[in-house]
């Protein structure tokens, strides 16, 4: 997933609420976090989040490959 992708599935869920993009899963998190921790069976891998703005809103979203999620937390 490169930025440009990253910033169109944010600006989407922002402005509209989606919760897919194309093939991808978007997943809203708690407010305010920076990192989420994906579990998956008995283990867990961390998803780190980049901040982003979006029509004055700050979010901060980060990438799964193991899910293909996209995991959103607003900052709002």
């Amino acid at each position: 997933m490169n930025s440009k992708q990253m910033l169109g599935i944010v600006e989407q869920y922002c402005r509209k609420i989606t919760s897919t993009y194309e093939e991808i899963k978007v997943t809203r998190i708690a407010d305010w976090k920076t990192m989420f921790v994906e579990q998956t069976g008995e283990s867990g891998q961390s998803v780190m989040l980049d901040e982003y703005k979006v029509d004055g809103k700050t979010c901060w979203a980060g990438y799964s490959t193991r899910s293909q999620t996209v995991y959103i937390s607003m900052a709002v």
